[in-house]
């Protein structure tokens, strides 16, 4: 599942790239790429726990800019561990303070912060975000229990985009939160934003609201407390008001909430995180895949028109070819079989041998004059006319897309384009095909001729007048024509052999049976042409088209790589563990 998320995250950052900030999906992109570090953030979090089931306890200081984050940090501490500054963005990195404990007891941290670098807290500068800090605390504190106690960059100023996914890590991590918000900045709707995008962690809270007047508390107190009933669901947490102080004096923590911390230690429910981690990703799951959906929804339009289209080719194949009445000529080619297998036994190779040598010089013309013959076949002219109109079809449906679905016209324009670059190689391994089925298909031809000839062997006398019919000078002077390219198989029915031989078959014992033999081989010739070419040349390479467009535009991401995540997902409500 975190190999899904971090995928997602990374096609959504390259598609933002390709969006113009106006375009209206540019902000719900962006808003899209927050909620994802979130989502990897906490599986991270899942990770760590499950490896390190004593970790120690985290807590988070976070809040907008100068709302003074880093000075309540070293109020918690009792040290001035963390760096403070007037300056609006002084700090920019996640450093962590081990109090009562070593970062040698931190082991997974480095994991669950993969591509962040852990510095010395003297090693940060102001220009690197993809780093941390793990320093020991140098003092002890009557306020914290061992924890490590997290100083964390803002999350509302200008700059905050830079070293935002260090924030969002940090915030994740954290079994406590404390909100810190100043009597300027509490109102302000980046902290809220931010308080709802956290909810769903259901972390313990305390909010710590700085540099007070006196007498403004109660005012202030009630503001919040309205804040926080429109945003979260859960009642509002301990409110720890801090007066405030002229520098360098250091504000005071109340005596009343001196045992706020162990109190919220108490609350830290660290088993709940697998159900609480299944309900963040069910909570923006569709959001998350609404894009990658919608290519997959384009994929099946975009099936739907190349079956369309192939069923189409289908019918002008059995119209212009199987079903025509002056094209059909296959059928045809197998009575040219049976007629040599009618030859007289002991003559047929004599024969044979005198046909080539005299069809020979008619041959070599026809090869000198460039090897085309004069009655081309019929069926590879119309199967290869039928594969370039199938292609200029489909070009012409996904321009109509283009127009008819605005939505999705950047990929249907994108697959038009792959379709005009890919259709010579797609022509050309069509064409290929075509002659290998048309070469393979003889094999066919030849068993129906068989099929007959087996049968007219129970009929003596209908194949002794068959082959008297077989040996006239007509059939010796239509084979030399045939062989030397002077006439075509299909005119091979006009002839006075074919007439006779077709009407013997035809009025014999055997006619139903030789109108069974040219049925089934019409059929069959029908589904191995769908099958062959229709099929496993065009369908399979047609439908992989726009999988092969590599657009920063699209997400491609597989429906299998959906539907792995999605059961993943679901597994977790039975309680096992998201791989």
């Amino acid at each position: 599942m975190l190999e899904f998320i971090q995928l997602l995250k990374q096609r959504y950052q390259t598609v933002l790239q390709q969006l113009d900030k106006k375009n209206p999906q540019y902000l719900d992109y962006q808003q899209r790429i927050e909620q994802l570090l979130h989502g990897e953030a906490f599986i991270r979090k899942g990770e760590l726990l499950d490896n390190n089931p004593d970790f120690p306890l985290q807590i988070a200081v976070i809040g907008p800019t100068q709302a003074g984050k880093s000075s309540v940090v070293n109020l918690l501490l009792n040290a001035n561990a963390a760096g403070v500054s007037p300056l609006a963005g002084y700090t920019v990195q996640a450093q962590g303070f081990c109090h009562s404990l070593t970062p040698d007891d931190c082991d997974g941290m480095q994991h669950y912060f993969g591509r962040f670098q852990r510095l010395e807290q003297t090693e940060l500068r102001p220009g690197r975000y993809d780093c941390y800090s793990l320093s020991p605390s140098p003092g002890a504190s009557a306020l914290l229990p061992a924890c490590v106690c997290w100083d964390t960059p803002d999350f509302d100023s200008i700059d905050a985009a830079d070293y935002r996914e260090g924030v969002i890590r940090t915030i994740a991590l954290a079994d406590i939160v404390v909100l810190v918000v100043s009597k300027e900045k509490y109102a302000d709707q980046s902290v809220w934003e931010m308080m709802k995008a956290i909810e769903v962690f259901q972390q313990p809270t305390l909010i710590c609201v700085n540099k007070l007047n006196e007498g403004s508390e109660p005012v202030i107190l009630d503001s919040l407390r309205q804040k926080w009933l429109q945003t979260r669901h859960a009642p509002l947490p301990t409110v720890v008001p801090l007066l405030f102080q002229k520098a360098p004096a250091a504000p005071n923590w109340p005596q009343s909430a001196s045992q706020a911390f162990s109190e919220l230690a108490k609350k830290v429910t660290r088993h709940k995180h697998v159900a609480r981690q299944q309900q963040l990703l069910s909570r923006y799951w569709l959001d998350w895949l609404q894009p990658v959906f919608a290519e997959h929804h384009a994929q099946h339009h975009w099936q739907t028109l190349v079956d369309q289209s192939l069923a189409q080719a289908v019918k002008e194949y059995q119209r212009d070819y199987l079903n025509h009445p002056h094209h059909y000529e296959t059928f045809q080619n197998a009575l040219l079989n049976l007629l040599t297998l009618l030859e007289i036994p002991g003559i047929a190779k004599a024969l044979g041998k005198t046909r080539r040598a005299m069809t020979w010089p008619f041959r070599k013309l026809f090869a000198l004059g460039g090897g085309t013959p004069i009655n081309p076949n019929q069926e590879l002219g119309v199967l290869n006319q039928l594969g370039e109109h199938l292609l200029i079809q489909i070009a012409d449906r996904l321009l109509e897309k283009t127009e008819t679905e605005p939505a999705d016209s950047r990929w249907w324009k994108e697959t038009a384009m792959a379709l005009r670059q890919k259709r010579g190689d797609l022509l050309q391994i069509y064409r290929q095909a075509v002659t290998d089925y048309h070469s393979d298909f003889q094999q066919d031809v030849e068993a129906s001729a068989q099929r007959l000839y087996v049968k007219l062997q129970e009929q003596p006398m209908i194949l002794n007048s068959l082959r008297a019919t077989r040996v006239t000078t007509d059939a010796g002077a239509l084979l030399l024509a045939i062989q030397a390219g002077g006439i075509g198989v299909h005119d091979l029915v006009l002839t006075p052999l074919m007439l006779t031989i077709t009407s013997l078959l035809a009025e014999s014992a055997i006619g139903s049976y030789m109108h069974k033999v040219e049925a089934e081989l019409k059929q069959h010739q029908l589904n191995t042409v769908k099958t062959a070419l229709f099929e496993a040349c065009l369908k399979q390479r047609l439908y992989l088209l726009p999988q092969g467009v590599l657009s920063p535009t699209r997400f491609n991401i597989s429906e299998q790589q959906c539907h792995t995540a999605e059961q993943a997902l679901k597994e977790k409500k039975h309680g096992l563990r998201l791989l």
